[in-house]
């Protein structure tokens, strides 16, 4: 059990350093740190995580990261339900210590967005249901591609764990102007179901386009990548 706790715990923490970062600090009064601090909050999280858990778990924290590995040959099918179980539950139970935190402030309102999601009327920058899918493909899709890469036993030995936080930080650069950026079905329910209405509405995509970019991901992987790879259940 000791793996599934790490991959709740995990992503207890990559949800509450990034999310929170953007739900508290992003536009704080003189100070905020705006995109380009919610991005390196997010990469923070996987890359210190990575590091901690990367041994125990794997450290996937992304049920579409853990379907991916499955998908790469680097992960068995039957730890996947209890990975995304323990992402999902993990997820939450940030969502639920945030919606805490935030709300002890006077004039709080989660309807205004909670960090979630979304296309349309809730992109950032509005931009459409087509853009969104096809960013959030392309961004899952590179991030496999880094992940299957640098745990590849032909990869430099441990530096793994900064080669994804860096690269989900670059994804969050590109793409919250976008979607908020997503590239994760855990962090996306886990603000999305305290928002509810148009966050939980829009929130399949937010499980369709990652799960679909890591597989694509996977399989351009085993293309590129397939000379003496060695099968790993590390993502981090």
């Amino acid at each position: 059990m000791n793996k599934y706790f790490a991959e709740m715990f995990g992503t207890f923490w990559l949800v509450l350093g990034g999310c929170g970062s953007a739900v508290l600090a992003a536009a704080f009064p003189d100070v905020g740190i705006g995109l380009l601090g919610v991005s390196l909050a997010f990469g923070l999280t996987v890359l210190t995580m990575a590091y901690t858990i990367g041994p125990i778990s794997g450290c996937h924290l992304n049920p579409a990261v853990s379907i991916g590995l499955w998908a790469g040959g680097r992960f068995s099918a039957n730890q996947l339900l209890p990975y995304i179980a323990a992402q999902l539950l993990g997820g939450i139970l940030a969502g639920g210590t945030l919606y805490l935190i935030a709300s002890g402030k006077a004039g709080f309102d989660v309807t205004a967005g909670f960090a979630s999601n979304g296309y349309g009327a809730h992109s950032p920058g509005g931009y459409s249901l087509q853009a969104a899918f096809i960013t959030e493909v392309v961004m899952t899709m590179m991030f496999l591609l880094v992940i299957l890469g640098s745990t590849d036993k032909r990869a430099p030995a441990g530096m793994a764990p900064l080669a994804i936080g860096l690269c989900l930080t670059l994804i969050h650069l590109i793409s919250i102007p976008v979607t908020n950026t997503s590239v994760n079905p855990a962090r996306s329910t886990a603000v999305a179901l305290f928002v509810g209405d148009w966050a939980t509405a829009q929130l399949w995509l937010f499980w369709a386009a990652p799960i679909a970019g890591a597989i694509l991901g996977a399989l351009v992987y085993r293309v590129i990548g397939s000379e003496e790879s060695t099968p790993t259940t590390q993502a981090a």
